[in-house]
């Protein structure tokens, strides 16, 4: 067994997911449902979706919508809703985020301002299913198919593997969106049954990327190199985040790997999308109550985007500004 991925009492395989996004079109080719797997490894300083990080349930409070009623707190067993009085006789709502939701989602179910989201559900492959055949018809006819992201959805690789082993059967096309930090062995069994991985550089220097998260980035270049050694189909993701990771020989170095990589992978390397930073999900860490560890603005001007994407041009590769 894989990470969070369980056995029911019934022995059929559960997964934990916070999300699930239809009609993608950036997570691989066509009309695309993206699933969002709970839990991840590392902690990046731009992450978007905070409340993928941990593998427990996490609930998300809207404050401007909470109206202070106190039902959440009357009906959680588990004691995660708190009130409580200020100074000037008010009633407070708050999470203690000490203790730990169990995911019964009562609170949902009582709050009067639409202001709580439980995140985190357990389903299993036969309950997806049901949701990505509902567009199968926009997959057949666009090229499309089930993208899994996160998150890191190779820390539940038994379960990841079991969707997408379905959903070949019923030949849909199939990719995940992957960090590549677990272990090699989960990478060659998820390649068996993925037609595109979509797989993170996000520093090429081993010594700056243990600096950002805590570990080199050796695991990283043997996980690929396996991939390439498969003949996976590949397509290199590299979020650019000012300060962080482009430097010149950041982004060069990553390109002049990948383009030598590609070469004794016979093209299975198909091309590098480069990300720019943005803070779209921002407000989520207030939902969260958590600090959005980047403190400034670190998005690019489209001035500076255009220079970018000439710069790119001098390399002998396909490698595309992916701007949102």
């Amino acid at each position: 067994m894989t990470g969070i991925a369980q056995v029911s009492n019934e022995t059929e395989l559960k997964g934990r997911i916070f999300n699930i996004q239809k009609y993608s079109i950036y997570d691989g080719d066509g009309i695309r449902t993206l699933i969002f797997f709970k839990g991840c490894n590392l902690r990046c300083d731009w992450c978007a979706n905070p409340e993928g990080l941990s593998s427990k349930f996490q609930v998300m409070v809207s404050h401007d919508k909470c109206v202070q009623c106190g039902k959440c707190a009357e009906v959680c067993p588990a004691g995660v809703h708190l009130m409580s009085t200020d100074a000037n006789g008010n009633r407070v709502h708050k999470v203690d985020r000490t203790v730990d939701c169990i995911g019964c989602r009562k609170c949902e179910e009582v709050c009067m301002g639409d202001a709580l989201d439980v995140m985190g559900k357990d389903v299993t492959v036969a309950e997806l299913m049901e949701i990505i055949m509902q567009d199968y018809d926009f997959y057949m006819s666009s090229g499309g198919g089930v993208t899994l992201g996160g998150g890191e959805l190779s820390m539940q690789t038994d379960f990841a593997a079991a969707l997408l082993t379905e959903c070949k059967k019923q030949m849909i096309n199939t990719a995940i969106e992957t960090q590549g930090t677990t272990r090699i062995e989960n990478y060659e069994k998820l390649a068996k049954c993925v037609d595109l991985f979509l797989f993170d550089i996000k520093q090429i220097d081993t010594n700056q990327h243990r600096d950002l998260f805590g570990i080199g980035n050796e695991g990283v270049k043997r996980n690929l190199e396996r991939l390439v050694e498969l003949g996976a189909n590949i397509v290199i993701r590299m979020p650019l985040i000012r300060g962080y990771n482009d430097s010149y020989d950041s982004i060069t170095g990553a390109f002049e790997y990948v383009m030598d990589l590609a070469k004794r992978g016979n093209g299975n390397i198909q091309r590098i999308d480069v990300l720019p930073y943005h803070q779209f999900g921002k407000t989520k860490y207030d939902k969260l109550d958590m600090i959005y560890p980047i403190k400034q603005d670190l998005g690019y001007s489209e001035e500076e985007l255009t220079k970018l994407s000439d710069f790119f041009t001098q390399f002998d590769f396909d490698i595309r500004l992916v701007r949102h």
